[in-house]
């Protein structure tokens, strides 16, 4: 057994701690480091020679509720060991993972994991990516196939899920992203009185059409960059720790208004409208106007995509990830173009969609990122 230093690097107790998984194999695995996300977490491919997988590899898999020892696993070649700091929910991703699995949901099999040190060993899932694989003629069967996913995740009990609640601190503690980081950090134009009266009373506004919606389990970040397409064209879900107990439309809006990709506005209601239907005919939620879910949906993805501007900018400020700000042209695109749709309304939005087209508007175009993105396109790729 191999003993690990309180003076290794994380980076080697990893490695140590992957090869005790594999005890008659440990000197054949080679383990690299691959490219990350969002998060601090960094995570690794191991592989084994292939005469060498999955024979006596001692994987404990006695953590992971959705394992199924009967699977593939005695033919793998490789799987995935993550190095996930305290700060990143590892016990959530644990919890949600069995939830998921228990719901019928294609993820990650859990083969073993130690809590006190944040290390994981994962299925290998491969990576293709859906967004690498979406089309003209592929995007609709994809998108309804990962929103039939949707269907199975709200329907867990919220009773049983044992979830935080997307409740009014939470939604706003998002929405004021934006002014801390997109306004005042990225284009160094802080909210002053009146533009803040704006903008806290049109989060509210938000907030309040988020909590009116019937609430349900809520992945929390479903896109296209964290649903993975698989060798039998089966679709997983990855990144699932943040999931919360939250509006019925935030899931749907984070994979139709997705930051990375855009589609026709005709495209996202017809599989939106079809989404309804599902939910209802599940029981999941009772009858509800198209027209209402059509409102709760833009609205929720203004809530999203305010927040998603205020992500992208502490990214590439506080954490040197600069290639998110090539995301931001996308995403005021899908600001402006929901505003558009409701700026003749409520005072709320009216007011803040002024505010947005006469002050953000022209800050935005002055900055190098910044470029035109048109939504009606056919497909809109970033």
């Amino acid at each position: 057994m191999l003993k690990l230093s309180s003076c290794m690097g994380d980076d080697e107790q990893l490695y140590a701690w992957v090869r005790q998984q594999f005890p008659s194999n440990a000197k054949r695995l080679s383990i690299a480091l691959i490219a990350g996300d969002a998060s601090p977490r960094r995570y690794y491919r191991v592989k084994a020679n292939a005469s060498d997988s999955g024979a006596d590899s001692g994987v404990n898999s006695g953590v992971n509720s959705g394992f199924d020892s009967t699977a593939s696993w005695a033919a793998a070649v490789s799987w995935i060991a993550v190095l996930s700091p305290p700060s990143e929910k590892f016990a959530e991703f644990i919890h949600v993972q069995g939830l998921l699995a228990r719901a019928g949901l294609r993820v990650p099999a859990l083969l073993a994991a130690d809590l006190d040190r944040g290390f994981m060993l994962l299925e290998d899932l491969g990576d293709t990516q859906l967004l690498a694989v979406l089309t003209d003629p592929t995007a609709a069967s994809l998108y309804a196939q990962s929103l039939e996913m949707l269907v199975n995740t709200a329907g867990i009990p919220i009773e049983q899920a044992q979830l935080p609640v997307y409740d009014f601190n939470l939604l706003k503690q998002e929405l004021d992203l934006f002014p801390e980081w997109f306004m005042a950090q990225l284009l160094n134009a802080p909210l002053l009185e009146g533009s803040r009266e704006v903008f806290d009373t049109f989060s509210d506004y938000l907030i309040a059409s988020a909590t009116d919606q019937p609430q349900v389990v809520v992945h929390r970040d479903f896109h296209s960059r964290n649903l993975m397409l698989l060798e039998n064209n089966a679709i997983a879900t990855i990144d699932f720790q943040d999931a919360v107990i939250g509006p019925v439309t935030y899931d749907p809006v984070s994979l139709l208004k997705d930051c990375y990709v855009a589609w026709p506005r005709a495209m996202q209601l017809r599989l939106l409208e079809q989404h309804r239907a599902g939910l209802e005919a599940c029981g999941v939620m009772s009858a509800t106007n198209a027209e209402q879910f059509v409102r709760w949906f833009d609205l929720m993805g203004l809530q999203r995509h305010i927040k998603c501007l205020g992500i992208f900018a502490r990214l590439s400020i506080r954490d040197g990830k600069h290639a998110y700000l090539g995301d931001l042209p996308l995403v005021l695109a899908y600001v402006g173009d929901t505003l558009s749709l409701y700026k003749d309304g409520d005072a709320a939005i009216s007011d803040f969609a002024h505010w947005f087209d006469a002050v953000v508007m022209p800050l935005c175009e002055q900055q190098s990122w910044y470029r035109p993105a048109a939504l009606e396109s056919s497909m809109t790729a970033q």
